[in-house]
């Protein structure tokens, strides 16, 4: 076992027992451990995500924060939104079974999403990552991952459709519903 297997080891095992405060969730990004506090705005979007994609793929495991190792230095994300290619769920999940990624924006992370996570995401070739940013009011789509980056780029203000009817996903996000936080 080399150096970096048993930091994750060592890491894994202390997540494991960290006691996440109600309303937080967290996650293992690039070797540092985040909480990030839900708000109503940010399960508002997720919810609406799950919604369109839940009933596009009824066929397809859907699951929201559940985490998976991604590539790269101690990376277990627990995306908002996680679509993998069918019902079949094996533990511990596996990158390589993700066709699809949501993440929504909180206040503090958004580097990460927009980051080393997009950057995961890609050298794992999910083929669909899709970033709802509420404070700019934004939808980024991402797709064609190659090593550790999107070929494809598409930026969408809130109230406009996602057209992700050429990739995978096969369907149109409506936004409209997507809420912004009030500051």
């Amino acid at each position: 076992m080399d150096a970096a297997d048993a930091g994750k080891r060592v890491l894994d095992g202390m997540f494991d027992q960290m006691t996440v405060p109600e309303g937080y969730k967290a996650e293992i990004v690039e070797g540092a451990v985040s909480m990030v506090p839900q708000t109503d705005v940010h399960w508002q979007i997720t919810w609406n995500i799950v919604e369109q994609v839940g009933t596009r793929h009824p066929d397809k495991g859907l699951l929201s924060d559940v985490r998976v190792d991604y590539p790269g230095p101690l990376n277990g994300f627990a995306s908002d939104v996680t679509l993998l290619a069918d019902k079949t769920i094996r533990e511990p999940l596996h990158h390589q079974d993700v066709g699809f990624v949501a993440e929504v924006v909180s206040k503090g992370t958004a580097h990460n999403d927009y980051g080393p996570k997009k950057a995961a995401y890609a050298r794992a070739a999910v083929p669909v990552y899709l970033i709802a940013d509420p404070f700019q009011g934004k939808c980024r789509l991402y797709t064609q991952p190659e090593g550790r980056e999107y070929l494809s780029e598409l930026s969408v203000g809130f109230g406009t459709d996602v057209d992700m009817t050429t990739t995978p996903l096969g369907l149109t996000l409506k936004t409209d519903g997507f809420p912004r936080p009030r500051d």
